[in-house]
This record gives C-alpha cells, structure tokens and sequence, in this order.
C-alpha cells in the first residue's frame, strides 16, 4: 500500500526534489504563503518522476504501451527515415504525455536492441504531427521474438528539454522493462508491423500494461 501512494523516484527526479526544497526554503523565508506554493511545486516535482512498479503481461502475442498517456494516433505510415524505413510500411500508435502522466518508458515487447538513434531537433507541442519529424527525439529499433521490426521513438515536446536513454544497442530486453524517460511533457510513437491495434484515439494507456496490439 505503501508504495502505491509514494512510489519509488526515478533517479533523474533527486536533483530537482533537492532544488525544489531549497526553493520552498527562500520561499517561505519570503512568505508563508510563497512557502506554501513551494510546497505545491515539491509535491508535483516527486510526482512528475514517480517510477512505480507495472504488471507485465510477459506475453510475446501482445504488444503493451511503452508510455502513460492518452492515444492520439493509431494509424499506417511508412518506416521513419532516419532508420532507413521510409519505403517500408508499417501501423503506428501514438501516445501523448503530458505533464501529471508517469514520463518513465517501456519496452512494447521482448527482443533485441538493433539501433538506437538520437536525433536533435526543436519543442513543438508534442501532440502534433510534425513533432514526429522536428522535435528532438530518440529511435529504438528493435527485433521481436517473431522476427519483426518494432520501433519506439521518444519525443521531447513543448516543455521537455532532454530525453534520458538507459538501454544500449545490442541489449537485450523483456517485454516492460525500462528503456528512459523524457522530462517534462512529451510523446511515445510506436511503429509495429504484423500485429492488429487494440485500441483506439481517445483511450488512456499505462506504461508496461495497456495491450495496444495483438499478433
């Protein structure tokens, strides 16, 4: 129960609770009232980098979300460009953070990391289209059990200014496991192929345990 209402801080978060608590110190020195909207703020720094534990289906048939948030894409486009991709097809989900979701990433699926690519770029909102191919973003291109290219591209957005990577190329993964996270409001495309989509644009989705694809 415990680490359901405090769960567990990523450790990008430590540094900004630090800052945030010796803000709210100034602060309240200043005013009791300032001191409490410092406290607000601390309150929403811890919450911002939660990292809470998920349920993992461990089913290699599903696909599961690798972001919280809601689904504003589910569509078919060809490959990203950057991965050489481009004239090939591929289904594509899309799910936007923002700033009250859990920022900490998942992997959709058990495989092998093929290629991680980064890729500077600017802040649009994060929910528009053209964020896919402007905003700073970071590719995993990953092998399925089943043999198919699975891609999951982080992209900063309106707020964020750095997308944190925690895998490594060639590394092998399970289905849920943790790949990064992106500070500060962002988005998670996901390109797949060879699996049909089990949702639709509207829905929320948690990180780790949403099914948005079956084989």
């Amino acid at each position: 129960m415990f680490s359901k209402i405090f769960p567990k801080l990523h450790s990008e978060g430590y540094k900004f609770i630090v800052i945030a608590i010796i803000f709210t110190i100034i602060l309240y020195n200043l005013s009791i009232f300032l001191g409490f909207f410092g406290i607000v703020l601390t309150a929403w720094v811890y919450y911002f980098f939660r990292d809470p534990e998920r349920v993992i289906i461990e089913n290699d048939d599903f696909l599961v979300s690798p972001a919280d948030g809601e689904i504003i894409k589910v569509e078919e486009v060809s490959g990203p460009k950057e991965l050489g991709l481009e004239k090939k097809t591929f289904k594509k989900i899309s799910v936007f953070m923002n700033v009250f979701d859990c920022h900490v990433n998942r992997v959709p699926c058990s495989g092998h990391v093929e290629e991680i690519l980064y890729k500077p770029g600017k802040f649009f909102n994060a929910s528009l289209d053209k964020a896919s191919e402007d905003n700073e973003r970071n590719y995993y291109k990953i092998k399925d059990s089943h043999g198919n290219e699975i891609i999951v591209v982080q992209i900063a957005g309106l707020i964020a200014r750095r997308i944190v990577c925690e895998t490594n190329k060639n590394q092998n993964l399970k289905q849920g496991d943790r790949i990064g996270m992106i500070r500060f409001g962002s988005r998670a495309d996901i390109y797949y192929e060879n699996y049909e989509p089990l949702v639709k644009v509207g829905q929320k989705a948690i990180s780790g345990e949403t099914l948005l694809a079956k084989k």
